[in-house]
């Protein structure tokens, strides 16, 4: 059921409720409002139903959209607002307002190198250790430099352990254990992570066979690892297999299915060991002997040698919701669930406290979370508690600045680029689950919240595991979504804003 409100009922409502000056509606205006719409009048023919635009869409499962005035919270049109859907990655955007009210905007992760005994000749009588932090955005540049602090302050060799410590978040072997193995979105959640937990996978053709590299490559660097091996193996299906053999990550590839070379990013299972072996390869470059890298169990209290801390917090959350980044959301919404000093027992843990601060602090009613990235379709939200998170938020624009611009499309399917019509949201994208919420302003500057959730969860459910990473059909859905998402933004743009 659609329920909408015509803009003459939202300015004498929010005359009412003493959201506008009474100068707003004394008098005449300068031009008449717009009258509010009947059926059958000229200007409701002119704006389609949302009912006719859902149908159109031919997306079957479920569709559930709220919007509202952003200054004033009211609700002008909702169609199944109070059915919980798969928010997706949109889920980010509450993930954004939970980390900056709990940790707040110029917080920074900062990752450590610690000894545990005195250094004397240049000699480390004890154990170095690479404490993470729990930075999200830990890369193998960041580790280059750390491994110059340490030579810097005099380190030559050392008679203990090397030891790696992720402890800070709880581990997490994969965010979402229904997605394919090999996707990089879905990687491990560590406390010490490194190039978002991912590890660059290159094959070349050399005659009969290929030569493979797994290295954690930069803009500056290329240092290969051992912590993930691939072999390849003569066979068409699957592509891709993944065992840990002894703490390591250990992958098969088809070799009917690397033609002449190529490349991608496969997740990582052990990041702390992967950012230890990195390391050392920059301590060895370093002058710096270190032997294997080991997990400690416990954090040992040492001297810090070495430090390297994160950008803020608030730039971390714009590249989050700009790139959408899901172990940016886990590793950022667990240090906010950590941050009043209880430790989390896991991933779901977590977004179980967020759920609980979003009803408390945000007004929103059931919600469900089973992790914060929205990578997890057990996640449920409504639309119409969406766009109460974002109305609050908008008291004191905390979130839009963060979100990145939505080019509206033309006929075309091209960039609309004089579009009347402005928007920043965070889209959200599953295997036939399809998400948009954030603020637009229509062309006479009124400024709406809104969010739009859509759905078919039984077709998703029916797709075997090997086919998730591009099922068929699911592109053409997600193309119907998005055009269904422009169609509504426009009707507002058009009942709300002109």
């Amino acid at each position: 059921m659609t329920t909408t409100i015509s803009r003459r009922s939202v300015l004498l409502g929010a005359a009412a409720a003493g959201l506008l000056p009474a100068a707003a509606l004394a008098g005449p205006p300068a031009t008449s409002l717009r009258p509010a719409l009947r059926p059958g009048d000229h200007f409701h023919r002119k704006i389609p139903e949302a009912a006719k635009l859902i149908e159109a869409a031919g997306l079957g499962g479920q569709v559930g959209f709220a919007v509202a005035d952003a200054a004033t919270g009211l609700i002008l049109e909702t169609h199944e607002a109070t059915t919980g859907l798969p928010p997706a990655s949109v889920a980010k955007a509450i993930t954004a307002l939970y980390a900056l009210d709990r940790l707040g905007p110029e917080h920074r992760f900062e990752t450590q190198v610690l000894a545990t005994g005195p250094i004397a000749g240049g000699v480390l009588e004890g154990d170095l250790v690479l404490v993470g932090g729990g930075d999200p955005t830990l890369g193998t540049d960041a580790l280059a430099d750390l491994a110059q602090q340490i030579k810097a302050a005099g380190l030559r060799a050392l008679r203990g352990r090397f030891l790696v410590w992720g402890g800070t978040l709880p581990f997490a072997r994969e965010i979402d254990p229904a997605q394919p193995a090999h996707v990089g979105y879905n990687p491990a959640v560590s406390g010490l992570s490194l190039n978002f937990n991912r590890v660059h996978f290159e094959w070349r053709r050399q005659g009969e066979s290929y030569g493979v590299t797994m290295d954690a490559r930069s803009e500056r660097y290329r240092p290969e690892v051992q912590v993930a091996r691939m072999t390849v193996v003569a066979r068409d299906m699957p592509v891709y297999t993944y065992e840990d053999q002894g703490g390591r990550d250990s992958w098969t590839v088809a070799q009917g299915a690397l033609g002449n070379g190529g490349a991608r990013w496969l997740p990582v299972r052990r990041p702390a060991l992967y950012a230890g072996e990195v390391f050392r390869t920059f301590a060895r470059s370093n002058g710096i002997e270190l032997p294997q890298e080991q997990e400690a169990d416990t954090l040992p209290p040492g001297t810090v040698l070495a430090r390297h801390q994160s950008v803020p917090l608030r730039e971390i959350l714009r590249d989050m919701l700009k790139y959408s980044t899901n172990i940016t959301a886990e590793m950022v919404g667990i240090a906010a669930s950590q941050s009043g000093g209880t430790r989390m027992p896991d991933l779901r843990a977590s977004a179980t406290e967020m759920g609980r601060w979003a009803r408390l602090r945000m007004g929103m009613q059931d919600v469900g979370f089973v992790d914060h990235s929205g990578l997890g379709d057990a996640s449920g939200v409504t639309a119409g508690a969406m766009v109460q998170a974002l109305t609050r938020a908008a008291q004191d624009n905390r979130l839009r600045p963060l979100l990145k611009e939505v080019r509206l499309r033309d006929g075309n399917g091209g960039i609309a680029r004089d579009h009347p019509i402005s928007v920043e949201a965070k889209t959200g994208t599953l295997n036939f689950v399809s998400s948009l919420a954030g603020y637009m302003t229509t062309k006479d500057g009124t400024e709406l919240a809104f969010a739009i959730f859509t759905a078919d969860e039984d077709t998703r459910a029916a797709i075997p595991r090997a086919e998730r990473e591009r099922p068929r059909g699911a592109r053409d859905w997600n193309r119907r979504s998005k055009i269904l998402q422009q169609a509504l933004i426009e009707r507002w743009g058009a009942m709300y804003g002109e």
